[in-house]
């Protein structure tokens, strides 16, 4: 499972958050420190995800929402009922 760093674009856009905002609620100085992290620049840290899901609205029990498997579609095996 791999960061979905387009799903926690999503959300801030959605909750009306620009980068900006999101640098400022975290208490951060610099707005490219949280820019950085949500376009892949720099690894984004369990306590950091955690910390901007926060800021977000999500708690660590709604955390699933920020993952997206990556297993390569060669590997999965097919549904079957």
């Amino acid at each position: 499972m791999t960061v979905d760093l387009n799903r926690l674009k999503a959300e801030r856009i959605a909750k009306g958050y620009t980068q900006k905002d999101i640098t400022k609620l975290l208490g951060k100085e610099n707005r490219s420190w949280y820019a950085k992290r949500e376009n892949g620049i720099v690894s984004l840290g369990a306590n950091e995800l955690l910390e901007i899901a926060a800021v977000l609205g999500y708690d660590k029990n709604h955390m699933a929402i920020f993952f997206k498997d990556n297993v390569p579609v060669r590997v999965r095996k097919p549904v079957t009922e």
